[in-house]
């Protein structure tokens, strides 16, 4: 049995994070917006190829309802946050595209700056076009170019006022899908973390560079780069070569691939431990959330150092971290142990630009409502939002900047 942690601030307070650490928290357009009908995503949750337990539907409203989520976000004293503009919007047919869509972002990116909130744009989020998923996605020899043409599409939305783009969040784990699917494996979410695609791999890699010299042609201000989903894998006894080994397909050669950007984005969730065979799992006493991943707040600091060692110099965000439980008290806790990781982190010299929690709202979970991770919960019969404690909690962290711990 665990013990619940109850979050109180230090005997001595101090601020580790300096003017201008970037405070707040991230959504992805399919998991919130709602009927997203043009996607990929949409016609694999419809036509039953996918095993999707649960289509996304109306999600979270956000399309409508954004004002009301930046609203919160920022009465709660988060800086920053960070959302995705959705390609199958944007270009719902091959080559037209929505001024309505394009309009709509801008006024999300415009909204964000009224409320005193730093837009961070994602372009690519997971979903793409159902034609250009068709035309073979990501592997077709037109890929960069098709990118390249929707990211220009997307000047009008963030040449002014959007500090920070995002090309393709976690490529790894398309290259992992992308893998999983060739193996004949149609199951969502994949068992284990599968053989990434080598083709995939070098495609996303491609399409990314292709896409930052774009991001940079449309402003040289903005900071452009890409987000890994970093497994932190740690070896046992005598499995450091295997871990090596294991790691570099699934994460390392796209931290790799980010060394001439601006910055790279970590997103930590848990602990992967490997074995001389491979992956071992978390013992049966582990407390484990509602994704069944092991609660293990630590994950991020490991994350971050990992990545540093790797990119080098260049900057870091943490774009996405947190955790899947009905129990808030619980999110407090482990939000407090993370916390600490990055207040460590900054102290031992790393380059730590920021914090973006996953997620700002309960959402679509790619399969599933059941996961909550938001900071804000939803009603999904009137989609009223409100703000748990842990939001309070961390909000007031952006605003004091006071590290805080977690007590027994």
């Amino acid at each position: 049995m665990h013990q619940k942690g109850i979050v109180t601030p230090m005997t001595t307070a101090r601020t580790p994070f300096p003017d201008g650490f970037l405070w707040g928290a991230s959504t992805a357009a399919h998991q919130i917006e709602g009927n997203n009908v043009n996607s990929d995503w949409w016609r694999k949750e419809h036509d039953g190829t996918g095993r999707i337990a649960e289509p996304s539907l109306d999600a979270a409203d956000s399309y409508h309802r954004w004002r009301e989520d930046m609203d919160l976000l920022a009465e709660l004293g988060f800086t920053d946050y960070r959302f995705s503009v959705e390609w199958a919007r944007i270009e719902p047919v091959e080559g037209r595209f929505s001024r309505a869509e394009i309009a709509h972002y801008r006024r999300m990116v415009e909204g964000a700056v009224e409320r005193g909130l730093r837009p961070i744009v994602t372009l690519h989020h997971f979903t793409v076009p159902q034609w250009f998923e068709d035309l073979g996605g990501w592997t077709s020899e037109r890929a960069p170019e098709l990118f390249a043409r929707y990211v220009e599409a997307c000047a009008p939305v963030i040449a002014d006022s959007v500090p920070y783009v995002c090309t393709i969040n976690e490529p790894n784990m398309i290259a992992v899908m992308a893998g999983q699917a060739k193996r004949g494996d149609t199951s969502f979410p994949p068992a284990g973390l599968p053989t990434p695609d080598d083709e995939t791999t070098d495609a996303v890699i491609a399409v990314h560079h292709r896409a930052t010299a774009v991001v940079r042609a449309i402003n040289p201000e903005i900071n452009v780069g890409w987000t890994v989903a970093n497994q932190v894998y740690q070896a046992l006894p005598g499995a450091e070569d295997v871990t090596a080994a294991y790691r570099w397909p699934r994460e390392d050669v796209f931290l790799e691939a980010a060394k001439g950007d601006d910055w790279i984005g970590v997103q930590s969730y848990t602990r992967t431990k490997i074995g001389a065979d491979g992956p071992v799992p978390a013992p049966d006493e582990a407390e484990r959330t509602l994704t069944d991943w092991e609660f293990y707040p630590r994950a991020v600091g490991h994350a971050i150092r990992h990545t540093a060692s790797v990119v080098g110099d260049v900057p870091i965000v943490v774009t996405e971290n947190g955790v899947a439980t009905s129990d808030d008290e619980r999110r407090s806790a482990y939000l407090a142990g993370a916390v600490d990781e990055l207040a460590a982190c900054l102290e031992e010299g790393i380059d730590l630009r920021g914090y973006l929690y996953w997620s700002a709202l309960d959402n679509y979970e790619w399969g599933s409502f059941r996961p909550t991770f938001g900071l804000i919960g939803i009603d999904w019969e009137t989609f009223e939002r409100t703000p748990r404690a842990s939001a309070h909690w961390l909000g007031n962290l952006g605003r004091t900047r006071e590290l805080p711990r977690t007590a027994a």
